[in-house]
């Protein structure tokens, strides 16, 4: 941790926006060296697998390929994640674990008070913490400040100290003074103000022992959070390589690390050989398409986004994402829901509410409160639409009253009602097109060497969830471009054995240009 004159400031909305700016660098920088990193053979080591047969491994082996992958996950983690920081330990209120430790906790400081309530007082548990206390405001220290850790290690000798308490002639209070004197000019300013009021109210020692202990917590948890600030500045500028080494050194202890990194490309090269196929005799055997690996990436990322993670486990190479991904599928389905139920109601009701923002606007955060939660277990999504129904047909009666116009009829309302209640069919026309547009927009996102130009161009029908479309594939598109970066080398590998079963890739195969973008954003 910095000396106060070097120390960090504390979070403001100042330093946010210069993460997000930093983010948004970072985020430029990652586009356009991922398609040099899908095309590259990463000197033919990078992430490939190995060839050797597999062998058996040790426990050993095991435990440090978990342990590679836990450091993997915590980079990426600093690294992609502006919000990432460590929080103080807290245990839940009136579980055992935090009544036995109350309870230890009680019992040691009613010691401690006892021994300075003493005639003459006891100092050997006091010095004991005041030990503990010195080696941990030193392990604040840079390793340039050795003219402050010799005035600490002068002013706390513990050998002196000893020999005061020997001759009842040590002055803990003033000990402790110097204590929380010493953490002011280390901890962040965040910290001030305890400091203060710890300076102002020092006439119970217990007390006083207490509360610096619980700051010196605070501050270490400070210190690391600032380690962290720093090295997610590194990581986004070195975290691509630095991943990939990382996977590198679990993928050379478990070969078998990318079985289904291999399927997931499989399928997507599968889907998209019979596309090629069918488009080829359409047109009756006109022109040789040959799939691009490209193409086949762009076909792979877009299926993460309806990827069933209780029937399939996500790709190796996108583990450490998995719960980014799926809060963005859970996301999007649940705003591609209130698009559906939207556009069930205009087209049943017609032009009596057509042309109103607000009230268009007032259905769809209805809905979209009404459906929130629809991926939970016990969610009961028909029962909830009904309740989505009538409250739209009464906000829908109320604004047609208000204008003079008469109120939906019975008919109309139990017409709006089935037809709302039918999107819960998969094959369901309005679902339907739903989907297939959403599916339209974000393959432009993936396959655009810019998709920050084309945020804002949904399709036609989207246009009432565009703010919350545009956020998702903003998000997606970060996480793809990274991913890319760091693993290009590895699907370019896999890909090329699967096309071209490991044999040699022709010299300049057929490509379609448009899709060799994928990686150059």
């Amino acid at each position: 941790m910095p000396l106060n004159d070097e120390r960090p400031a504390s979070t403001s909305d100042g330093e946010q926006q210069d993460v997000e700016s930093s983010s948004e660098r970072s985020d430029s920088v990652t586009s356009a060296s991922s398609r040099e990193s899908f095309t590259s053979d990463g000197s033919s080591k990078h992430c490939t697998p190995s060839s050797s047969p597999p062998k058996t491994l040790t426990l050993d082996e095991v435990m440090e390929s978990a342990r590679d992958l836990s450091s993997l996950r915590l980079a990426h983690e600093i690294a992609v994640n502006q919000d990432f920081h460590v929080e103080p330990q807290s245990l839940p209120e009136g579980s055992l674990t935090k009544l036995v430790r109350d309870t230890l906790h009680k019992a040691f400081w009613d010691i401690l008070a006892s021994e300075l309530t003493d005639d003459p007082p006891e100092y050997g548990q006091a010095i004991r913490l005041l030990a503990e206390i010195r080696e941990i405001v030193l392990s604040f220290l840079n390793p340039g400040a050795n003219r402050m850790r010799t005035q600490i290690m002068e002013v706390l000798d513990m050998d002196l100290i000893r020999q005061q308490a020997d001759n009842n002639a040590v002055d803990i209070q003033g000990l402790a003074s110097y204590i929380i004197s010493t953490m002011g000019k280390l901890c962040c300013p965040v910290r001030d103000e305890e400091i203060k009021k710890l300076s102002q109210n020092s006439d119970n020692m217990v007390t006083m022992f207490r509360e610096i202990f619980r700051l010196l917590d605070l501050m270490k948890t400070d210190l690391i959070n600032y380690e962290v600030d720093s090295l997610r500045l590194l990581l986004q500028r070195h975290g691509a390589e630095c991943e990939r080494e990382m996977f590198q050194s679990v993928l050379d202890k478990t070969p078998s690390a990318l079985n289904h990194t291999t399927s997931w490309l499989k399928s997507a090269l599968e889907e998209l050989t019979n596309n090629i196929r069918e488009e080829q005799t359409h047109s009756q055997g006109k022109g040789q398409l040959v799939p691009g690996p490209f193409q086949a990436l762009n076909i792979a990322f877009l299926h993460i986004l309806t990827w069933e993670n209780d029937k399939n486990p996500l790709p190796e190479t996108l583990m450490n994402d998995e719960i980014r991904l799926q809060k963005i599928q859970q996301q999007l389905q649940l705003i591609q829901a209130v698009n559906e139920v939207l556009l069930i109601i205009f087209s049943t009701v017609g032009g009596a509410i057509q042309g109103l923002p607000l009230l268009s606007g007032r259905l769809k955060r209805m809905t979209g409160v009404l459906l929130e939660g629809m991926h939970s277990p016990d969610f009961n999504q028909e029962e909830a639409l009904e309740g989505v129904s009538a409250q739209i047909c009464s906000e829908l009666n109320k604004s047609l009253t208000e204008r003079s116009y008469p109120p939906l009829s019975p008919a109309l309302q139990a017409t709006l009602t089935g037809q709302i209640l039918s999107i819960t069919q998969k094959d369901n026309p309005i679902r339907t097109l739903v989907e297939d547009r959403v599916q339209q927009y974000f393959m432009v996102l993936i396959c655009d060497p810019k998709p920050q130009s084309k945020l804002e161009q949904v399709p036609v029908g989207l246009t009432a969830i565009k703010p919350e479309l545009a956020c998702l594939g903003a998000r997606f598109i970060s996480l793809v471009n990274y991913n890319i970066t760091v693993y290009g080398p590895t699907y370019g590998g896999i890909l090329r054995k699967l096309m071209f079963n490991s044999s040699p890739p022709p010299a300049n195969p057929p490509q379609d240009t448009a899709q060799d973008s994928v990686t150059s954003k």
